[in-house]
C-alpha cells in the first residue's frame, strides 16, 4: 500500500518536449510520425504492464513521488483524457480542451488504493482505445487543430507526440524499460 506522504503537483508546461528532447527521460518528440503513434502506444502498454506487475509496484519511494501503480492510473488516465482530446478535435474545427487537473484527479480517483492488477488491464484497454483512434486519422486529419486554455496550439500530430512523451516520460520516472 502506498504511503500518505505528500505528492508534489507538476506545474510545469510540458509543451517544449515538442521542440526539443526531454533531458530527463531522452525522449524525442519529433521523432514520433503520426501514424506509428497506435504502435508505439501498444508497445508502451504492454512496458507498463511488467511495471504493474512488480512486487511492490504499489510502493512510493522516498522523496514523495508516486508509487509506480499511481504512475499507472495517471498513465491509464492520460490514455483516457487524450482520447476524448482526439475525438474531439476529428470532430471540431479547433476546439478549446477543457482543464484537466491531474493532480485532483489523482485524489479523487484514489489513485495510492487502487490495485495494479486492476490498473494493468485498465490501461491495456485505454492504451486500445486511443491506438485504434489513431490508426484511423486519415492523411488529411493530422494538421485539424485545437488548443489548451493556456493558449498552447496543438495539431493532431503535435498531440499525440506531446501525448507519447507523456507515458513514455512515467515509464522512465518508474524504471520501465526503455522503448525503441
Amino acid at each position: 500500500m502506498a504511503e500518505d506522504t505528500e505528492i508534489a503537483p507538476d506545474t510545469k508546461d510540458w509543451t517544449w518536449v515538442l521542440t526539443r528532447p526531454c533531458p530527463e527521460c531522452g525522449h524525442d518528440s519529433r521523432s514520433v510520425a503520426g501514424p506509428d503513434i497506435g504502435a508505439r502506444t501498444r508497445a508502451g502498454a504492454a512496458a507498463w504492464q511488467q511495471v504493474l506487475a512488480r512486487p511492490g509496484a504499489r510502493e512510493r519511494p522516498a522523496g514523495g513521488a508516486w508509487s509506480p501503480a499511481e504512475y499507472g492510473c495517471h498513465v491509464r488516465d492520460v490514455f483516457e483524457v487524450f482520447d476524448r482530446r482526439l475525438q474531439l478535435m476529428l470532430a471540431q474545427d479547433d476546439p478549446a480542451f477543457e482543464n484537466w487537473d491531474q493532480d485532483a484527479t489523482a485524489v479523487e480517483r484514489r489513485y495510492a488504493e487502487q490495485d495494479p492488477a486492476v490498473v494493468g488491464p485498465e490501461l491495456a484497454a485505454a492504451a486500445e482505445a486511443i491506438a485504434a483512434r489513431f490508426d484511423a486519422v486519415s492523411r488529411e486529419q493530422w494538421g485539424r487543430t485545437a488548443r489548451r486554455s493556456d493558449g498552447a496550439v496543438f495539431t493532431v500530430e503535435t498531440l499525440g507526440q506531446y501525448f507519447v512523451h507523456d507515458w513514455v516520460h512515467h515509464l522512465h520516472d518508474v524504471g520501465g524499460a526503455p522503448l525503441p
